[in-house]
């Protein structure tokens, strides 16, 4: 029986993932479909429920990653924490069927920053941004050993929402107007930029005017892959820092999902070459 999963949010059009996991069903020789529907919060649950046993999983992207988790039955600690859901599981079958949440960003975050040279036991590390990546690199930064970051965000009276998670996290991140970070960003081993595509633009733009020309050394991790390179990280790589595109984040999140969906390892090397593939005939 072929098995089916995909990916859903809104907007929905330009997402890879499909890219991803078909290359993976293909590598692994899997009966298994990808597809890619618009779906925003008021469909949810519509959409769920109208799903059959040949269901095997699905990959979330906004704004879905919290509004799905009223329609959970089981949450994994993982999701719990960061409040974000980005991976449905189907366990079971007919009424004993179960919709499992779980988030695979922090996998795919840890990941890329260990391909850029991040190793366990980080001491300082940044943030740009309080959206809903910021949570998974809470998380994630946690997990290489960085309890307090400093998080750079627009508005500190906007930041409820990611100090919750850090409470449930048990990490204690220190909260700064992103107005600040160019200044400070070249103090960091790591930093991690979770902004929309160009709008850490000033920012680059700033940071390269603080530097006055001298060199950065900590790693850069920036989540937009749209444009490539984005003008942060050309900065960063400007100044003979080590830079980490989104794509490797979004590689790595999706092998940890086939991993999930199906009990197979997802195969990197042939999924990678699969996105760069995509994002070469795109640009």
């Amino acid at each position: 029986m072929t098995k089916q999963a995909a990916v859903l949010g809104h907007p929905i059009a330009h997402s890879l993932s499909p890219v991803l996991h078909r290359a993976a069903y293909e590598q692994l020789g899997l009966d298994w479909t990808y597809g890619r529907f618009d779906v925003d919060q008021d469909q949810l649950a519509a959409f769920i429920q109208g799903l059959d046993g040949t269901w095997g999983g699905l990959s979330l992207t906004m704004p879905l990653k919290q509004v799905v988790f009223k329609l959970l039955d089981h949450i994994d600690p993982l999701a719990e924490v960061t409040g974000a859901v980005n991976t449905v599981l189907f366990t079971g079958a007919g009424v004993h069927r179960s919709l499992v949440g779980t988030n695979t960003d922090v996998y795919g975050l840890v990941m890329a920053l260990k391909e850029g040279g991040a190793k366990p036991g980080i001491k300082r590390a940044a943030i740009l941004g309080a959206g809903a990546t910021a949570s998974s690199t809470l998380a994630a930064l946690a997990e290489l050993g960085c309890t307090d970051p400093v998080v750079y965000v627009r508005s500190l009276g906007r930041t409820a929402e990611l100090r919750m998670a850090a409470s449930r996290m048990g990490v204690s991140p220190t909260f700064e107007l992103l107005s600040k970070a160019p200044a400070g960003l070249n103090t960091f081993d790591v930093v991690v930029s979770t902004l929309p595509p160009f709008a850490g633009d000033d920012i680059a733009a700033r940071l390269l005017e603080a530097q006055e020309g001298r060199a950065v050394t900590g790693v850069l991790l920036d989540v937009a892959y749209d444009p490539d390179p984005t003008a942060l990280i050309s900065a960063w790589r400007g100044l003979d820092g080590t830079a980490i595109t989104g794509e490797r984040m979004l590689l790595h999140q999706a092998v940890e999902q086939v991993r999930l969906m199906t009990g197979m390892p997802g195969p990197v090397a042939q999924m990678g070459d699969a996105l760069n593939g995509e994002l070469l005939l795109r640009r």
